[in-house]
């Protein structure tokens, strides 16, 4: 047998000799999922009965993938080749011309629980292990992963189906343990442009004292995730023993969490149900725990902004996701405070890491045209995980935040974390710019969350890091006709074109009324 295979792919019963291809980067990106190509012709495919959208087992030494076939009808590879997507490349840790084996997966047995829930059974602890490791382990195709999404949709996972979920999610990752206590931490559940508080949340708790290791997300299908507009500032690819020297020098550290793979089967999931737009009350508090626990937190804030565009839509499901954050965060040992906020409009004026990043730095530089209601909320935040990490008695945090930040204390932090994660960056604005006009007198009644950041992705954001849009009309402000209700940021002509297009198709994304 080649020293290419790991004895452990033959347990299908095949010998190998006649499954053997030579590997080809071809370099296609289909994000996180592995898909390999091969040809009509290839003699595989006779002989393996493969056919497009097939589920390959696929072996390059010890490594090991389950890929989707796609079948190439051209002479673009040659019939002993297996081209491979990107991440099917990393994953196998790929070499041209390299030998692969290819076989027939065995069926998914967990599968069977996600089965039973779609018909109303509830999922065992040991059925939630058994799919999570298996969607870790690329066992499941999309269509698996977004059926076991769908018969978890909605109000589907009481309390013990959630605490099950979190467990299995934590289970497959890894996790950080700290010497201090407490560790706080803070997070939102998502949904609201533009609400960038973390970095001043974090600057002012570990100002003060408290550790405070903040592990956030990048953007699926948002304009910007933390660790996006992040890394306009600073380094956030960062190992676990780098997280550890900054905080033990600074007490606190704003990282990319996927980096270090605290909850990889939350990454998987976030990929197909944001695009779905499936509301999953115990997916989301799974989520939010996996990660927070993973990370080594005793104490956490999290905020959950409401508002009819927001992803929490209204009071009565913010109110049921905070019960059962608090609920399945008790049986790990971990101390909620949940804080509702309005979710009705953007928070700041900037939409996209870059446009986001100056937000952040104008209310750490406490510029006067810093926005306010980015700094009240970020206030507001750091009380409470001041007070519930015990630096500041009830009702004193407020004060205790704020004269922090009005200090320039918090600055001196954010400075200092930035440097120790490996250096403060300037953000760089986009080279083209369009103004959208009020088409009328009056005043802003209406803001569509959802909408906004959609024009900000169409103009390239967060791919493009200077991308997205300025937010000029908040709810409530007066208007003139022809005066400018929001900025469009973009780095090329093409992507500025492609926004303008589509927020001119929407009528009322930002609604006036005539007074």
């Amino acid at each position: 047998m080649s020293s290419d295979f790991s004895a452990t792919g033959l347990e299908h019963g095949h010998n190998g000799t006649g499954n053997i291809l030579h590997m080809r980067r071809l370099g296609i990106d289909t994000y996180q999922e592995p898909v390999i190509y091969m040809r009509s012709d290839c003699h595989v495919c006779k002989s393996e009965g493969f056919e497009a959208q097939s589920r390959i087992e696929v072996w390059h030494g010890e490594r090991r993938i389950i890929a989707t076939l796609n079948v190439i009808t051209s002479s673009l590879l040659k019939a002993q080749e297996a081209g491979l997507s990107e991440s099917a490349w990393r994953a196998l840790d790929g070499r041209e011309g390299g030998a692969v084996r290819v076989m027939h997966p065995l069926p998914v047995q967990s599968f069977s629980q996600v089965r039973a829930k779609i018909y109303g059974k509830p999922i065992t602890a040991e059925g939630a292990g058994a799919i999570i490791h298996d969607i870790v382990q690329g066992n499941y195709s999309d269509i698996q992963i977004t059926s076991f999404i769908g018969a978890c949709a909605g109000d589907r996972l009481d309390i013990s189906e959630t605490i099950a979920l979190t467990r299995a999610m934590l289970a497959v990752g890894k996790r950080l343990q700290w010497d201090a206590h407490p560790i706080v931490d803070k997070h939102c559940v998502g949904g609201l442009p533009g609400n960038r508080t973390t970095p001043l949340v974090v600057s002012i708790v570990a100002a003060c004292g408290l550790t405070i290791p903040k592990t956030s997300s990048r953007a699926i299908t948002s304009p910007s995730g933390t660790a996006d507009t992040m890394e306009v500032l600073a380094p956030v690819n960062l190992t676990i023993p780098q997280i550890r020297r900054v905080v033990a020098r600074e007490g606190g550290c704003i990282v990319w969490g996927g980096a270090v793979s605290l909850s990889p089967a939350d990454d998987i999931l976030i990929r197909l149900e944001r695009p779905l737009d499936l509301d999953s009350s115990g997916q989301l508090v799974a989520s939010v725990l996996s990660k927070k626990i993973a990370a080594g937190s005793t104490h956490v804030v999290i905020d959950i902004p409401v508002g009819s565009t927001a992803k929490v839509r209204s009071r009565e499901s913010a109110q049921t996701i905070s019960a059962m954050l608090v609920s399945a965060g008790a049986a790990f040992g971990l101390t909620v405070k949940t804080v509702l906020t309005d979710g009705t409009q953007p928070v700041g004026r900037g939409i996209g890491p870059a446009l986001e990043a100056l937000d952040v730095l104008a209310v750490l530089q406490n510029q006067d045209h810093a926005p306010a209601d980015l700094r009240r909320r970020a206030l507001v935040l750091a009380a409470e995980v001041l007070e519930l990490g015990g630096k500041a008695p009830p009702g004193a945090g407020l004060a205790l935040a704020a004269s922090i930040l009005d200090s320039g204390a918090a600055w001196q932090k954010f400075q200092a974390i930035c440097e120790a994660q490996g250096g403060l960056r300037e953000p760089e604005l986009a080279s083209y710019r369009h103004d959208l006009l009020a088409p009328r007198s009056g005043h802003v009644a209406a803001v569509d969350n959802r909408r906004l950041a959609r024009i900000a992705k169409l103009a390239g954001a967060p791919k493009a890091p200077s991308a997205g849009l300025l937010f000029h009309a908040p709810l409530g402000s007066l208007v003139t006709a022809g005066t400018a209700l929001m900025t469009i940021h973009a780095e090329s002509p093409g992507e500025l074109a492609y926004a303008r297009a589509y927020a001119d198709s929407q009528a009322d994304v930002i609604g006036v009324e005539e007074v």
